[in-house]
């Protein structure tokens, strides 16, 4: 378990990303709050260092560092337009984002493909993503051989099957390398997963990650 509700497994569990964007102070400052639906607790986004949408100032990530995996988060947005994102390897995002159905909206895999927003349960309800997926894969010279790729179920209903990504988006604030070649530089460095904060009342528990080897590109559940 990566995220339980409980600051305990928060601070042990998880560190900022000190990107060129990063303004936050240790320890970190995502709070274990009651939600509105249950009442239980969950860690908030809402980070007083990323107000006015500060990006890629006050992001968490997790210690351990992955290349394939399989994942679940849980969210939760509390008010209209709540924004967030769940990062894969730091590289990679899955739209967090109320009211957006676009390739840029909710539970898309950003730019590269349309938001499933009818699986979408709405403000104040909590909501799930299952993901699966293979890291980028490299010849013996380093040269990018296989792209990385993403299966993603929302809300218990397939999304998005064996995704190919085509590069990191948002430029080199958003993750690792963001700032190598337009984001078209992908390196075999692992990553962990990475939680936006975005200055909004989004909420985040239940995060659990396990460790994968994908040998053939074929990641659907």
């Amino acid at each position: 378990m990566y995220m339980d509700g409980t600051k305990e497994i928060l601070h042990d569990k998880w560190e900022y990303w000190e990107g060129p964007g990063f303004s936050g102070e240790y320890p970190i400052k995502w709070m274990a709050v009651e939600d509105q639906e249950t009442g239980q607790y969950a860690i908030s986004s809402n980070d007083p260092g990323g107000k006015g949408g500060k990006y890629g100032s006050v992001d968490i990530v997790t210690k351990n560092k992955f290349k394939d995996f399989r994942a679940h988060v849980e969210f939760f947005i509390a008010t209209e337009g709540g924004n967030s994102g769940v990062y894969l390897q730091n590289r990679y995002e899955i739209q967090v984002l109320d009211g957006d159905t676009t390739t840029h909206g909710m539970a898309a895999v950003i730019n590269e493909s349309e938001s499933p927003y009818h699986l979408y349960n709405g403000i104040g309800k909590w909501n799930a993503y299952d993901i699966q997926f293979r890291a980028a894969r490299f010849d013996d010279e380093g040269n990018l051989s296989e792209k990385p790729m993403v299966t993603l179920y929302f809300n218990g209903e397939k999304a998005h099957t064996n995704v190919e990504i085509q590069q990191v988006w948002g430029g080199e604030k958003s993750g690792l390398d963001g700032g190598n070649d337009g984001g078209k530089g992908i390196t075999d460095r692992p990553g962990g997963l990475k939680l936006q904060a975005e200055g909004h009342d989004v909420l985040y528990r239940n995060v659990w990650i396990k460790e994968m080897d994908f040998e053939a590109a074929d990641t659907d559940f």
